[in-house]
């Protein structure tokens, strides 16, 4: 069965969705890996950058483990979820039918495409992974509801995902959903299902419609 990747937003690290939806992806009956955004933990590094004067390679560093604060409160909501911080760890969770929490900072130090920059936050250490472990679907879960589908790059523009997002989503071969409140009642089925119901599914090009 295909993997799915998704990627809570840190947007919702206050909001009552946050719990909707950790519930309905623990349900999931298909593989999954959670990555968490790094809510206000990256928020606090991105104020303390400025003020202290630490270059963006620390930042980078500070954001990955923002990222991995987060992951940890994630993973408290249920047993079935399990921090992973290595393939190995993604591969044990996943036969032994658990979800996989990814902290992200021991597979991505390493690896030279993901540069030490704001421009790729969690949603494009999202498409790596999804690209690394081949998985079919990548869904992006905000804290709003996108009124019509959208290319990465229109997205990237109005900076509702980050500026490299449209890069690592294209070599990464998944395709790629936008999921809002509005997506809540369709959680379980698209998990279940792997089709996407009243979800909006970004476009590659402006000249393809969307999936209804």
């Amino acid at each position: 069965m295909s993997i799915f990747v998704a990627k809570l937003g840190g947007s919702l690290a206050f909001s009552p969705q946050r719990e909707a939806w950790l519930a309905a992806l623990a349900a999931s009956v298909r593989p999954l890996i959670l990555v968490a955004g790094g809510g206000p933990f990256a928020e606090a590094v991105r104020a303390a950058q400025p003020r202290m004067g630490f270059d963006d390679v620390a930042a980078h560093r500070l954001a990955l483990l923002a990222m991995e604060q987060f992951a940890v409160i994630l993973a408290s909501h249920s047993d079935r979820f399990v921090l992973a911080s290595s393939r190995e760890d993604i591969k044990a969770a996943l036969e032994a039918a658990r979800i996989p929490v990814w902290l992200p900072s021991a597979m991505t130090l390493s690896a030279a495409q993901i540069p030490a920059s704001w421009d790729a936050t969690s949603d494009s250490l999202a498409a790596w992974l999804a690209g690394l472990v081949g998985a079919r679907r990548l869904l992006l879960i905000k804290s709003f509801d996108l009124e019509r589908p959208a290319t990465a790059a229109e997205l990237a523009e109005r900076q509702i995902i980050d500026p490299l997002f449209p890069r690592f989503a294209a070599q990464s071969g998944a395709l790629v959903s936008v999921a809002g409140p509005a997506s809540l009642p369709f959680a379980r089925e698209i998990l279940k299902s792997g089709g996407a119901p009243g979800m909006v599914v970004m476009r590659e090009a402006a000249d393809v419609p969307a999936p209804a």
